[in-house]
């Protein structure tokens, strides 16, 4: 997954404001957790967001699935002088050095696993290796999202990388499919290239069982960069347990 879209991913989300992003998780954290310490960026794609939380004083690992976005990671890190130590793992298998003060998934990475049982194995993993009082700060798609907003829905991008066509397909059970088609210029012929993967809804409920058949107490859930609940059009929850 995001193998061929990890070329482009960082051009075509040039509107992620991670560093406010950043600022939001170390107020989470600082308010529920233990402040700074070893912080897991889980599912970090490209690493923008490990780079943010590194500014702000934690001492970041990076864990992500994808070798073509965990390259991309790696040259930022040679040329900021970084010292993220990042890994290549499925997230239903961590296995880290020691453990951890926080864990952040964001960006709806948890809406990629298919299956409660897998979603409940990641869950266990982060456990495994929180400290008691660590937190684990998430945040997921909501299904007014992936019905109203992402829906049925074809979207057209162009930027100086490539030019890509998105098309969109909901399934009953709120899941939603999703088709990239980029098209990139070689010598004046354009390239096609394909990929696709299917983003999975999860309930609230099923959420919050998977936190407490963990190990965690969720502390609180927000609309996504607020603290506020979640409304009926909120696109994205984030949630904060806290390790028991």
């Amino acid at each position: 997954m995001y193998n061929r879209l990890a070329a482009f991913y960082d051009a075509f989300t040039e509107n992620v404001d991670y560093a406010a992003r950043a600022r939001y998780f170390d107020t989470l954290i600082e308010r529920f957790g233990k402040g700074k310490g070893i912080l897991l960026d889980l599912a970090c794609g490209t690493g923008s967001l490990s780079f943010e939380m590194e500014q702000r004083g934690y001492d970041v690992i990076g864990v992500d699935n994808s070798e073509q976005m965990l390259d991309a990671a790696l040259e930022k890190k040679l040329a900021r002088g970084s010292d993220i130590m990042f890994l290549g793992q499925d997230m239903q298998a961590l296995d880290l050095f020691g453990t951890i003060t926080a864990c952040i998934c964001a960006l709806d990475s948890l809406n990629h696993l298919p299956e409660y049982r897998q979603l409940l194995r990641t869950f266990q993993r982060v456990s495994l290796f929180t400290e008691p009082g660590g937190v684990f700060i998430f945040d997921v798609n909501t299904a007014y999202k992936h019905t109203k907003v992402l829906g049925n829905n074809a979207y057209i991008y162009e930027n100086e990388a490539c030019f890509l066509a998105w098309q969109n397909e909901v399934c009953e059970d709120k899941s939603v499919n999703i088709y990239l088609d980029f098209f990139t210029e070689e010598n004046g012929v354009y390239v096609r290239e394909s990929e696709s993967f299917t983003e999975y809804y999860y309930s609230d409920a099923q959420l919050q069982e998977a936190l407490h058949e963990a190990g965690f107490v969720l502390c609180a859930v927000y609309d996504d960069l607020s603290f506020e609940a979640p409304g009926a059009q909120s696109e994205r929850k984030v949630f904060i347990a806290k390790k028991l």
